[in-house]
């Protein structure tokens, strides 16, 4: 099996290079090879490549700037999405793609599941429906997987920002009024790797579709400030700020230009019937990465 890579250096594209490797042979490229935004340049390299499956981990993923940023957001996160998808189609290869809770309007009392209405309430979120829609218009066999709060060690992220802060600031306000599950990109690429080798294995095209990809359990972000303070205290890390001299605020207190869904929780159940898999609590992936980053 030959598997297609794009956005190798991103926080999942990173993890995918390791989890994909038993399968196959990994045809992995960043922006230098790949470019979306370079749309013939990548359906170049699918027809040169002729890949037996696609991995699309690029995107545009700057939710504030992409207010005001829409046509490139546009450009990577749909048109070259719908492109790529239409490329799988020719070659027949199936196409994994990652998508996000912002699909949706993030103000269901209960976690969506993947048949709920679509409404986006941001630009990045309208950017990512259109390349779900997409890729489902194309016909192509494909795997869409929703995922939020995507974490790792690599690069910046949630859990070093708030230590970085605990360690200068005795207090800390964060915002208590928006709920998901912390999921590493080590998880997500994990699991897209578990369901290619299904694909293979028990070759079945009803395994087309969209699925959600999230940690189990759920939490606020100062909840998950919280405890990345509390246990990354208990390592040893020097410290002002305790779990307890972190305080909740209001979305409104905090106006960024993107609306953030209050609700970015995914029922999973899906993913874990279909590909007989199980998904852990956000906590596990988050004590691995605090062992990690606190020396």
């Amino acid at each position: 099996m030959k598997i297609l890579l794009l956005g190798k250096d991103g926080q999942v594209g990173w993890e995918l290079q390791r989890a994909l490797a038993p399968l196959g042979e990994v045809v992995a490229h960043g922006r230098d090879r790949a470019n979306l935004e370079d749309i013939p340049g990548v359906v170049a390299l699918i027809r040169a490549e002729r890949p037996d499956v696609i991995v699309n981990a690029a995107a545009y993923t700057a939710v504030d700037k992409a207010e005001s940023d829409a046509d490139r957001a546009d450009l990577i996160n749909h048109r070259a999405v719908a492109a790529i998808a239409e490329e799988a189609r020719t070659l027949g290869a199936w196409f994994v793609h990652y998508s996000t809770d912002y699909v949706f309007a993030g103000d269901k009392a209960a976690p969506y599941v993947e048949s709920d209405p679509i409404a986006p309430q941001s630009v990045y979120g309208s950017t990512k429906q259109l390349g779900e829609a997409a890729i489902a218009a194309s016909g192509c066999k494909h795997l869409i997987f929703r995922t939020s709060w995507v974490f790792a060690a690599r690069g910046g992220n949630f859990a070093k920002t708030m230590l970085r802060l605990a360690a200068d600031r005795e207090e800390l306000r964060v915002v208590g009024d928006q709920t998901g599950a912390p999921t590493s990109a080590e998880l997500i690429a994990d699991a897209t790797a578990l369901c290619i080798y299904r694909t293979r294995v028990q070759p079945d095209d009803t395994y087309s579709g969209i699925y959600h990809l999230v940690a189990g359990g759920e939490t606020t972000w100062h909840g998950y400030a919280q405890y990345v303070i509390g246990l990354a205290a208990e390592k040893g890390a020097t410290l002002k700020a305790k779990p307890e001299q972190v305080h909740p605020i209001a979305t409104t207190d905090y106006p960024v230009p993107a609306k953030r869904p209050a609700n970015s929780r995914l029922d999973t159940q899906k993913i874990q019937r279909t590909f007989a898999l199980t998904l852990p609590d956000w906590k596990v992936h988050v004590a691995r990465l605090i062992d990690e980053i606190v020396i």
